[in-house]
């Protein structure tokens, strides 16, 4: 699993040196589990990165916003992309188009945030929540299933749930399958391995 968050009191304020479509990229085709904290702002590029990971977590008063169009360019490290599969097309337009930026609240509604905070004080522990639960998940499940879900939304849905057959099977042959069973039977808590 991995989580990434910005310093201060922004997750990124629009275009940083260190934001690069290849790394917007390779977090969105990582295969283990992304969590994004928005510890305050995520802005044009910054935004872009966050909707790159798997699950968003956010403040109440964070502002999102992609406002490329007002330097005469568009989003170009996946945003029309992204933007429109997490909040429908009519809510990724008017974000686009208008430049206009949501809080946090807003971006929760809507779907563009998973989590959702009142505070800053508040965030770290749901973040913390967040990443506990995942963690507690059988790793190599958790990869299966985030294949799954990625690679199904462009299939048939015929296609999909034959993907996920093909997949569950898959899963029936690994240790960490075999000590779920074993954990269940003895009533204990499983000690996953990713294998």
């Amino acid at each position: 699993m991995l989580a990434i968050t910005g310093s201060g009191a922004t997750f990124c304020n629009g275009f940083a040196p260190e934001v690069s479509a290849g790394l917007v990229e390779s977090l969105a085709v990582l295969s283990k589990p992304t969590v994004a904290i928005l510890n305050g702002d995520a802005l044009d590029e910054g935004l872009e990165l966050a909707m790159a990971a798997d699950i968003r977590v956010a403040t109440a008063g964070a502002r999102l916003a992609l406002t490329q169009l007002d330097r005469g360019e568009l989003p170009h490290f996946g945003g029309t992309q992204r933007l429109p599969r997490l909040v429908g097309a009519g809510h990724a337009l008017r974000m686009i188009l208008t430049g206009a930026a949501i809080d946090g609240t807003e971006a929760h509604r809507i779907g563009l945030v998973t989590y959702l905070a009142k505070n800053e004080r508040e965030l770290g522990a749901t973040a913390g929540s967040v990443v506990e639960a995942i963690l507690s998940r059988a790793p190599l499940a958790a990869r299966i299933v985030k294949d799954a879900v990625l690679k199904g939304y462009d299939m048939t849905l015929e296609q999909g749930v034959r993907l996920e057959e093909d997949l569950y099977a898959l899963l029936q042959t690994t240790a960490d399958r075999a000590e779920g069973v074993r954990a269940f039977l003895e009533k204990r808590k499983p000690l996953f391995r990713g294998a």
